[in-house]
């Protein structure tokens, strides 16, 4: 669905760009990291909540196009513990924060994207 176009290439291009921003992560003795304050679980947390908003968004989506879309954002989910993976556990910066959010905001732009194409929604 989304993992397989340019656009989702084009995206994790865009990470790995910025991925300057994630190796200044480095967890210190005086830092105290909890499950909630992680690299990954706050990168969790906003694609959960970008895939809320895209599944609220269109209601009219099958179960089956639902749990395509679960499959992707498990896979987006794996790509992301593969490029980030030395940083996944490490406490989250507020600039990390600012790019998980926009970074999210972009796969629900790309889904969005790839829903508006299904047949089922072009309008000729």
């Amino acid at each position: 669905m989304v993992t397989d176009t340019d656009g989702y290439i084009y995206i994790i291009e865009y990470l790995t760009e910025h991925l300057s921003l994630f190796e200044s992560s480095v967890v210190g003795e005086n830092i105290e990291t909890t499950p909630k304050n992680t690299v990954m679980h706050v990168i969790e947390i906003e694609l959960i909540e970008q895939i809320i908003s895209v599944c609220n968004q269109n209601d009219t989506l099958t179960v089956n196009r639902r749990n395509t879309i679960i499959r992707e954002v498990d896979a987006i989910v794996s790509d992301l513990e593969e490029i980030l993976s030395s940083v996944v556990n490490n406490p989250v910066t507020p600039n990390q924060q600012t790019f998980i959010k926009e970074f999210a905001t972009l796969i629900k732009n790309l889904f969005d994207a790839e829903i508006n194409n299904f047949p089922e929604n072009l309008h000729e």
